[in-house]
């Protein structure tokens, strides 16, 4: 592990603004604050919450940070960007994050067997007798076999230590064959973090404090409510029979790994500014705290478990590592956990297409935060006409681009040149492709320019051929040769002028 120094000076750069953003997006995403607020105040009077903090962050940089209402209300405290809420299990991500330091230190491998660190639970009972061993990956992304366990897991939060042990070693219940379907399970959460207390000789919530939390700055994040400065803590309700019924606090104990987390909006950010530097994959010195890869890992679609609704827009769900991965109709990436115990509901997103993310905590029992986040996302990526990010066109890429563009219309001598793959003209005739472009390039007149290609990645792209009376769209695909060939290709007319 090197500086800590480092790492919170890349944190506090991008937070600060100095990390290089597109002003004219940042520009005109300020013109949404108003929408963004009258959203979550929508929010926080639909579901009856005292309180609620919020942010938008863009590439890294805040965008806006609100609050609303009251941590306490019997002693009326606003909430302020220093409140203090719990945030359940939003918590996941960061156990699954020390996992994966450890992992890429060596200690330990994804597909070792839990029993390999927890010997105790070697002699658990398996619910057939076809069952793989459960492995850390199980534990991961849900697919254990354990069953799910809200809310009777949220109520565990102060479990102590020789409990937890003492249940490992009674054995549990499974629901389903290890590996066979993904169900939520707090359980396999509360066990990663008997594996990194087995692993590290620290109890998780001191490793997470000193190799997550402290590099990154997160000054005012708590794993124990007592420890919070007076006046800071957002006090937790429920909305029962038109009135809020306070709800008793939960001290900290091993189910704390699975959402004992209190954290201000302010240092959470940082986090999810961690979680955007992950994208693009790039060259370039990585991330000290834990690679670029190990935050794509987290964030890949390991486990998909359903197809929904959201805001009137269908999605497909899946679950990552500590993260939940969505896509929707539109193509929209968002990844990020929401949290709910008793009191308190939350919800962070991050859309790595567009270097957006938001965070809400509110405190009313398991409000719904995460469709006030995507509807907050998706109607500013709108409002501010924020574009995907672009991929930066590969020098091969480019190169064939002109190559190819050398021999349209006409192909004359196409079939001795090296640029095309061995498949090429045993899928494409020859004649077929001049008589394909001759009548292209008669409906779409004079040349007049060629633009840049599109990359849809380092071997595959789009340009359009400008025209004198429609444009022409080319599509090409390379092999994965050392030197890689044209092995694919298709032509059309576009449906509009390049400008109309």
């Amino acid at each position: 592990m090197k500086s800590f120094r480092a790492i919170t000076g890349l944190v506090a750069v991008m937070i600060n603004g100095l990390f290089v953003c597109g002003q004219d997006s940042m520009n005109a995403l300020k013109q949404t604050i108003p929408f963004i607020d009258s959203v979550y105040r929508a929010f926080a009077e639909e579901q009856h919450s005292p309180g609620l903090a919020y942010a938008v962050i863009y590439q890294g940089q805040v965008v806006h940070m609100g609050t609303y209402g009251y941590t306490d209300l019997e002693q009326q405290i606003p909430v302020s960007e220093q409140s203090v809420f719990r945030i359940a299990s939003m918590t996941k991500s960061f156990v699954a994050m020390a996992i994966l330091q450890l992992r890429d230190e060596g200690r330990l491998k994804l597909d070792d067997s839990l029993a390999t660190f927890i010997p105790e639970f070697a002699g658990q009972p398996m619910p057939t007798t076809d069952a793989p061993a459960v492995t850390i990956r199980h534990l991961l992304n849900h697919t254990s076999g354990l069953p799910q366990d809200d809310p009777w897991g949220d109520r565990l939060l102060d479990m102590p230590q020789e409990a937890f042990r003492d249940r490992i070693r009674e054995g549990f219940s499974f629901s389903n064959t290890p590996g066979v379907t993904y169900e939520y399970s707090n359980t396999a959460y509360a066990l990663l973090g008997e594996v990194i207390h087995r692993i590290t000789g620290q109890p998780f919530d001191a490793y997470i404090s000193q190799h997550i939390w402290k590099p990154l700055g997160m000054d005012h994040t708590y794993w124990d409510y007592t420890r919070v400065p007076d006046g800071s803590l957002a006090y937790g309700y429920r909305w029962v029979n038109g009135a809020w019924v306070k709800q008793p606090l939960v001290g900290h104990g091993t189910y704390g790994a699975m959402g004992g987390m209190l954290t201000t909006i302010g240092d959470f950010i940082k986090y999810m500014a961690l979680h955007q530097q992950a994208w693009p994959a790039r060259n370039g010195e990585d991330s000290q705290l834990i690679r670029r890869s190990s935050l794509r890992e987290m964030q890949s679609p390991w486990v998909f478990y359903s197809l929904t609704e959201m805001n009137e827009r269908p999605l497909s769900l899946a679950y990552g590592y500590g993260l939940r991965w969505s896509r929707d109709t539109s193509g929209v990436t968002t990844v990020g956990h929401t949290g709910g115990l008793p009191g308190f509901g939350s919800n962070w997103i991050v859309l790595p297409d567009y270097d957006l993310g938001v965070v809400c905590f509110s405190n009313v029992t398991y409000a719904p935060a995460v469709r006030a986040n995507n509807l907050v996302a998706t109607s500013i990526i709108e409002r501010a006409d924020l574009a995907p990010r672009t991929i930066p066109v590969s020098p091969i890429l480019n190169e064939r681009q002109q190559q190819l563009m050398a021999f349209l219309p006409g192909w004359e001598h196409a079939e001795e040149s090296p640029i095309f793959a061995g498949n090429f003209f045993a899928d494409f005739y020859i004649e077929t492709l001049r008589d394909e472009c001759k009548a292209i390039f008669e409906a779409a007149g004079r040349i007049i320019r060629v633009h840049e290609i599109t990359p849809r990645n380092k071997l595959r792209g789009t340009f359009v051929i400008e025209c004198e009376n429609r444009n022409v769209e080319v599509f090409f695909t390379l092999t994965p040769e050392h030197t890689p060939r044209i092995q694919d290709y298709a032509i059309k007319l576009s449906s509009v002028i390049d400008g109309e």
